[in-house]
């Protein structure tokens, strides 16, 4: 009975996004291209020159 407990226990909900509804990153598509790459880049070099001492 333990066994039954803890499976129904572990179950993922229906309509909510779990591992097996995902797919790999496709960078041939603009948004994932933008949002992946070339955002995080922007954040990092901004954050880098923010930090450069200032004369």
């Amino acid at each position: 009975m333990l066994f039954f407990l803890k499976k129904w226990s572990l179950q993922i909900p229906t309509g909510v996004p779990h591992p097996d509804d995902n797919t790999p990153l496709d960078l041939s598509n603009p948004a994932d291209l933008i949002i992946y790459v070339i955002l995080p880049l922007m954040v990092l070099i901004l954050y880098l020159v923010a930090l450069k001492p200032k004369k």
